[in-house]
């Protein structure tokens, strides 16, 4: 069973951000790098599709570092937060809580079909396999129609990224999920699957190739990959 419990996340909210460098460290970058490089992608590829969000959830939103940069690249009326820790929420909402930026508890979460961009970062690999479905239709039934799904996950097809789950105590024992994997799962709860980006294939060591990184999106050995997902119109 892959999943851990609230109370473990709870355990390590205090440590978290300690705890995940530990693991990044080996790609001499931090976790504000990787997050910017997520939510930069995505903004482009919204872009391409004219969406324009007013209203982004944030789904497993730990210390709730990814909203402000949601709020700054994809310039929402709102981000609302979710998570399974209270510890992490009271953190999150003491960081960056505002009227534009607000948390919840996922347990009080509940879909109300008039969300444009559902985001979510590695968290599917800590739901247990037959719970994940129940997850995807959550979010399904969150979206409005023609509302996006932007699955991020961690890539088992590259090496380094085993290595850093491997050194992340909250993250060793997750069962990785590929893209094959995750694009069967989003399609199984209705998603249209759009495209399927892999990103962060250089260290910082290697930084001067990072250029070439826009012309790798399609290879399947980036550390993360983004499987873009649409609701489909009624």
């Amino acid at each position: 069973m892959n999943r851990l419990p609230p109370e473990l996340f709870d355990d390590y909210s205090g440590d978290y951000e300690t705890a995940l460098q530990k693991g990044l460290s080996l790609s001499g970058e931090n976790r504000d790098y990787f997050a910017r490089g997520r939510i930069e992608c995505l903004a482009e590829r919204l872009a391409e599709h004219g969406m324009r969000p007013k209203a982004v959830v944030d789904f497993g939103c730990g210390l709730g570092g990814a909203a402000p940069l949601l709020m700054e690249h994809l310039a929402p009326e709102t981000v609302l937060g979710v998570d399974v820790s209270v510890k992490s929420l009271e953190i999150a909402r003491s960081r960056y809580g505002s009227d534009k930026i607000v948390f919840e508890a996922v347990n009080s979460y509940s879909a109300r079909g008039n969300v444009d961009v559902f985001h979510c970062n590695g968290v599917f690999h800590h739901i247990p396999a037959p719970e994940q479905e129940t997850a995807m239709r959550l979010i399904y039934d969150s979206l409005r129609p023609g509302g996006f799904f932007a699955f991020f996950e961690n890539n088992p097809w590259n090496p380094g990224a085993r290595v850093v789950m491997s050194r992340i105590p909250f993250d060793r024992d997750a069962v990785m999920i590929s893209p094959r994997q995750a694009r069967r799962l989003a399609a199984a709860a209705g998603f249209e699957v759009i495209v399927i980006d892999y990103l962060f294939f250089f260290p910082r060591i290697l930084r001067k190739l990072r250029f070439a990184e826009k012309h790798l999106k399609g290879v399947p050995l980036g550390a993360q990959y983004l499987v873009l997902c649409r609701k489909l119109a009624d």
